[in-house]
């Protein structure tokens, strides 16, 4: 059997990670905060959190070597009722919500660069054609999937490098942005301000863990994995300060503020107008691979569930070349779904929050599986316990802001978690 190599779960780590939440957060967070070392300091704190995160799944995805992700964290370390919740939950909004809002993106961009525009209907259309397009890509094999991820990463990777050069050397009159701390940087940083758009950038950070969802699948996981999870996330968060520094030298606050298409303003600041244009297409291009990512990674959980529950067992089935199609299929119907039924903004402050409660969980197991098995471990994570606590700090810090700002979409996730729950009781008392 075939195995993914290490460039391909680095390229899937990448892909998961740069999408949606890098080029449409700022317009968010300059709604509330108008300072460059404050902005600079929010993704360098996310970053931060996202390498402590990666650090302790390394070690967790060594000592526990299955696909799955936080499914087979939860189940191995707490009971099978919490895998099983866990993965309920990155079904329907882990992946599936995620690769939606990528794709409304997507279609937004591709909206914004066309003269004229699009129609809310052709861009509803477009987005259904990625998500479902990219379901059947990665329904077929593990050659197409491996081909199609390496190849758009690769490609996202150069242009995004060229972007974020372009935006030193082409901008002749850089917006009067200060990326040094001032005097009145103290109130931002300790602001409500600050700590909700630390949901944004909690957003746009997820997808460190992506490689844990494909590691069973991998070869030699305990040796591959550390450097895999950790490479990519250094990767990311370098990418993600730059392009910060490029935007906000690039085009006037007022102009982002509440606006989505952060990226194709910037590119009109720094091309002008038509080449505003022509790169705002190509921003919109590196969304395919978030999409092709996500629908790569996800679909691995609902297998795991398939094959560990009868009652989903359809889940579980793979074609000729171990690539389990159903599941593949099944998200990307429900990500279908979203497309057609949710807004971008619902999309990421529902599914931002209720990752990193999945994550931290996971985090916090680190923990209990050292109390249980001790400290030996293919790796071990560098500092510990300090490295698993600075992201149990902010992720908790992060999610108690979300609860605050939005108890309406709190309560939603909180009531998904329920139904998860009493999905896995009716199916584990059917198997008995």
């Amino acid at each position: 059997m075939s195995a993914f190599r290490p460039r391909t779960a680095t390229a899937v780590i990448i892909a998961n990670m740069i999408g949606t939440g890098v080029f449409t957060s700022l317009g968010f967070q300059l709604l509330g905060i108008t300072s460059g070392f404050a902005i600079l300091t929010l993704w360098a704190i996310g970053g931060l959190a996202a390498l402590c995160g990666a650090l302790s799944y390394a070690e967790l995805g060594t000592r526990l070597p299955r696909s799955g992700g936080e499914y087979n964290f939860l189940g191995e370390i707490y009971h099978p009722s919490a895998g099983f919740i866990s993965g309920w939950v990155s079904a329907t909004i882990g992946f599936a919500a995620p690769i939606a809002a990528v794709a409304i993106a997507f279609s937004k961009y591709g909206g914004a660069v066309l003269p004229g525009g699009l129609s809310e209907t052709a861009q509803t259309v477009i987005a259904l054609v990625l998500v479902l397009g990219m379901g059947l890509v990665h329904s077929r094999s593990r050659h197409a999937s491996e081909g199609t991820q390496t190849w758009f990463t690769t490609v996202k990777l150069v242009l995004i490098a060229a972007f974020i050069i372009a935006g030193f050397v082409l901008v002749a009159e850089p917006q009067p942005v200060s990326f040094v701390p001032s005097s009145g940087d103290g109130a931002a940083l300790f602001s409500s301000a600050f700590a909700v758009s630390l949901i944004y950038v909690s957003y746009a950070y997820t997808g460190w863990n992506a490689a844990t969802y494909i590691s069973g699948e991998l070869k030699d996981p305990q040796r591959s994995l550390p450097g895999i999870l950790v490479s990519g996330t250094l990767v990311v968060a370098l990418l993600y300060v730059l392009l910060h520094v490029v935007f906000l030298r690039a085009a006037p606050i007022e102009a982002m503020a509440g606006e989505v298409e952060i990226g194709y303003i910037a590119a009109r600041g720094i091309f002008g107008d038509v080449g505003g244009r022509m790169a705002g297409g190509m921003l919109a291009l590196l969304l395919i691979s978030s999409v092709s990512a996500m629908t790569l990674a996800g679909p691995r959980a609902l297998q795991a569930i398939g094959e560990d529950f009868h009652a989903f067992r359809w889940l579980g089935r793979t074609n000729a070349d171990n690539v389990p199609r159903n599941a593949v299929l099944f998200q990307s119907v429900i990500a279908a779904v979203f497309v057609l039924t949710q807004s971008f903004e619902t999309i990421i402050v529902f599914a931002g929050g209720l990752l990193a409660f999945n994550s931290l969980l996971a985090v916090v197991g680190l923990f209990v599986l050292r109390r249980r098995k001790g400290p030996d471990a293919p790796f071990r994570t560098p500092l510990y316990p300090v490295v698993p606590l600075i992201y149990a700090a902010i992720t908790t810090f992060t999610l108690i802001y979300v609860v605050i700002d939005n108890p309406t979409t709190a309560l939603a996730a909180v009531l998904l978690i329920a139904v998860g729950g009493a999905v896995y009781a009716v199916t584990a008392r059917a198997a008995k």
